[in-house]
């Protein structure tokens, strides 16, 4: 069966940015911006939170270590987003870290090296293909990311390197703790579709939900990741690496 999202798959863990004096957490301030324009187009509206807990379940009902690499987020009639000043991808270790990104659309996405070889960071997913080019330690090259949906982001000289960033256009989405509990914050009472995708399983779930104005907890929803196989993606001409994807000599 082929992956949900034709990627390859290394057992992994998302690390947080590191907080700074004076400056706040990564997410703390994709929330600050996006929140700034929530307020602005809803003058006066009390905003509620939507909560609840997400299951991956793997092979003969395991449940996966991986839940908070899921992304949850709601569709409806909802202002933008405020776009990033920015966002990083660290390229460490032949991985991505974070390897599951979600950012507002016209956000400005860093990608650093840090490994003592070359990367050649690309992607051909339909929202936004790009080619970044071979490039060093210490360098950085960037891509604006002005479309909405999912982008599968890989290494053109590491087979095994694959990360995904998700392009929203409205600011209510999270991931999930490790115990798969979530919140979003600041939603107005309405009626939302419900989204739940997670890089192993075939399709995401989603449900209508109505948000009232106490806002909506309890929301559980358990994804099947049972059938996952994984399979080697192409490089980025479409073919074949020359390594097979088997071994990664550097």
């Amino acid at each position: 069966m082929r992956g949900a999202l034709d990627s390859g798959w290394v057992f992994w863990q998302t690390e947080p940015m590191p907080h700074r004096k004076g400056r706040p957490h990564r997410r703390t301030r994709c929330a600050v911006f996006a929140l700034a324009g929530v307020l602005a187009f809803h003058p006066g509206v009390a905003a509620a939170q939507v909560s609840g807990r997400v299951t991956v379940l793997e092979v003969r009902g395991r449940v996966a270590a991986d839940i908070s690499t899921a992304v949850v987020y709601l569709e409806g009639r909802v202002p933008r987003a405020a776009a990033l000043p920015r966002a990083q991808v660290a390229i460490d270790g032949r991985q991505f870290r974070p390897r599951v990104l979600v950012v507002p659309t016209g956000t400005t996405v860093q990608f650093q090296n840090h490994d003592p070889f070359n990367h050649n960071v690309f992607s051909l997913s339909e929202p936004s293909a790009f080619d970044l080019g071979l490039y060093g330690r210490g360098e950085t090259r960037t891509r604006r990311f002005t479309r909405t949906g999912l982008v599968r982001v890989y290494c053109n000289v590491h087979p095994r390197m694959s990360a995904f960033i998700l392009v929203r256009d409205n600011p209510w989405y999270t991931q999930p703790g490790p115990d798969g509990v979530y919140a979003i914050p600041e939603v107005p009472p309405g009626r939302y579709v419900l989204h739940v995708w997670h890089e192993r399983v075939a399709a995401e779930t989603t449900r209508e939900i109505e948000v009232p104005a106490g806002g909506l907890a309890g929301l559980a929803d358990t994804l099947d990741a049972s059938g996952y196989r994984w399979i080697q993606h192409a490089n980025k001409y479409g073919k074949d690496y020359e390594s097979g994807g088997a071994r990664e000599r550097y």
